[in-house]
C-alpha cells in the first residue's frame, strides 16, 4: 500500500465542516476536561499519585462496564467505581508504600472485571473497545451540562482547599505539625481525582487516561516552578491535548486516544528538551 492511499485509508477531511458542526460539542467536553485535568494534575504531580491515577481508572472502567451490561448510564457507572477505588486508596493507603501496594492489587482487579463485563455484554464492539482507548461521540446537551457540572465540583472543591492542600503536597510532616487536617484533605483529594477521572475515561479511554492527567503538569513542571505557572502551563498543554486530538480524530478512522496521546508527549518532549537546554546553557555560564 502506497503512503497516499494509507492516507485516504485513514484520514478524510471532505466532509470535515460539517462533521465538526455536528460533533461540536464533543470538542466543547474535550476543553472541559482538558482545564480539570491540567489543574488536578499539578496535584496528582505534587502529591506523587501518578501511580493511583491509572489505580482508578482500572476501577472507573469495571464500573462503566458493569453499567453498559446492566443498560444503565455508563458516566455513573464510571464515577462509582472511581470512587470505590479512591476511597480505598485514601482511607488504607496513609503511607506511599502502603498506597503503592493497595493500587497494585486493585489495578488487575479492575482490569479483570471490566473485562469480563465486556465479553458478557452483546451490543457491538466498538462501544467496548472504545472504554479502553476512548472514543468521539455526539455529546448531547444534558451529557455536556452533567460534564460541566462534575468540572465545577471538582475545581470549585480544589479551589476551596488550595491553600492547605498545596501546603500538605509540598511539606506534609510539617503542614501536619501546624495543625492541617492532612488525612481529611488526602480523602477528599482523592475523591475529586476520582471524579475528574472517571469523566476523562469517556475521552481518553481507561488505559490512557494518564496522558490527561499526568503528563502535561509534569510538562509544565519541566518549564516552570511558580506553582500558578505551573497550573496555567499544565492546563494549556491538556486543553491542546485534548481539543486538538478530537479536531485531528474527527477526520480519521483511529481512535481519539493514540492523537491525545501523542500530542501529550510531544509537547512533554518538547519541556523536557528546553529544560535541558536551560540547565546546559547554566552550566556554561558558570563555567565561564
Amino acid at each position: 500500500m502506497s503512503l497516499d492511499e494509507l492516507w485516504s485509508t485513514l484520514f478524510d477531511f471532505s466532509d470535515y465542516g460539517a462533521l465538526l458542526a455536528l460533533l461540536w460539542n464533543s470538542v466543547l467536553a474535550g476543553a472541559v476536561l482538558g482545564v480539570v485535568g491540567g489543574v488536578i494534575g499539578y496535584f496528582v504531580m505534587a502529591r506523587d499519585l501518578a501511580f493511583a491515577v491509572h489505580g482508578i481508572s482500572e476501577l472507573s472502567f469495571a464500573g462503566a462496564s458493569a453499567a453498559l451490561l446492566l443498560g444503565v448510564n455508563v458516566v455513573a457507572g464510571s464515577i462509582g467505581g472511581s470512587l470505590i477505588a479512591a476511597l480505598l486508596i485514601g482511607l488504607l493507603g496513609s503511607r506511599a508504600r502502603d498506597r503503592n501496594s493497595i493500587i497494585g492489587v486493585l489495578m488487575p482487579f479492575g482490569l479483570g472485571l471490566g473485562i469480563l463485563f465486556l465479553a458478557l455484554h452483546p451490543g457491538r464492539s466498538s462501544n467496548k473497545f472504545g472504554l479502553l482507548t476512548g472514543q468521539i461521540v455526539a455529546v448531547d446537551n444534558p451529557q455536556l451540562a452533567s460534564l460541566v457540572v462534575v468540572a465545577v465540583i471538582v475545581l470549585g472543591g480544589l479551589l476551596l482547599m488550595w491553600r492547605p492542600l498545596l501546603f500538605a503536597s509540598l511539606d506534609e510532616e510539617v503542614a501536619a505539625a501546624r495543625g492541617v487536617p492532612v488525612r481529611r484533605l488526602s480523602i477528599a483529594f482523592m475523591v475529586l481525582l476520582a471524579l475528574a477521572t472517571a469523566v476523562s475515561l469517556h475521552i481518553v479511554g481507561a488505559l490512557l487516561v494518564l496522558a490527561l492527567l499526568v503528563t502535561p503538569a509534569a510538562a509544565a513542571l519541566r518549564v516552570a516552578t511558580s506553582p500558578p505557572l505551573v497550573v496555567g502551563l499544565s492546563v494549556l498543554f491538556a486543553t491542546t491535548s485534548t481539543v486538538g486530538g478530537i479536531l485531528l480524530a474527527l477526520g480519521s478512522s483511529i481512535p481519539i486516544s493514540p492523537y491525545v496521546t501523542t500530542i501529550s508527549f510531544t509537547i512533554y518532549l518538547v519541556c523536557r528538551l528546553v529544560d535541558t537546554a536551560r540547565h546546559r546553557g547554566r552550566r556554561l555560564h558558570w563555567a565561564r
